[in-house]
């Protein structure tokens, strides 16, 4: 009998503490400020940089860079050229994201900011194994090609578009 009094109190003790703290609690609006669509996607809240993703076909290791073959469209390929000094902290221009197994397939992005080359992230498979991933024979010669680089051109016409 002791025991059913002791929780017949523990009870009323704990309804009576939620009564208090209910009546105490402060009012909440019933309408609150939703954002308007000029607040959510005005130019306060738009960014300098936007970005093109564009699949990859296959990554060349080449002793100064990468060789990077792209699809531009269903039946065209472009090909850019990134240089290793980019992926250091201090350059910044690039970053090098290696992709588990599964079904996500490489991909480059190519950011602009004020309608000007920005940098490129590389979304590429983990394993050298995988077969986007290729070599270039040591006979070939690509140094040319790496010298100078400032930008990526992903050669879209403005038609294209």
């Amino acid at each position: 009998m002791k025991g059913k009094l002791v929780l017949v109190s523990f009870f009323a003790a704990l309804l009576g503490f939620c009564g208090f703290m209910a009546l105490n609690a402060p009012a909440v609006s019933a309408q609150q400020h939703l954002p308007t669509q000029e607040e959510r996607w005005g130019p306060a809240n738009t960014s300098e940089l936007y970005y093109v993703n564009v699949p990859i076909e296959k990554v060349y290791p080449y002793r100064l860079g990468y060789v990077v073959l792209f699809r531009k469209g269903v039946n065209s390929l472009g090909r850019a050229y990134i240089p290793y000094e980019w992926f250091k902290v201090s350059i910044g221009k690039a970053l090098l994201i290696h992709l588990g197994d599964g079904p996500t397939w490489p991909c480059m992005s190519v950011f602009y900011k004020e309608g000007a080359f920005y940098g490129v992230k590389l979304y590429v498979a983990k394993r050298q194994s995988h077969l986007t991933w290729g070599s270039i024979p040591s006979t070939v010669n690509l140094d040319d090609r790496f010298q100078g680089v400032e930008a990526i051109d992903l050669g879209f016409d403005a038609d294209q578009q």
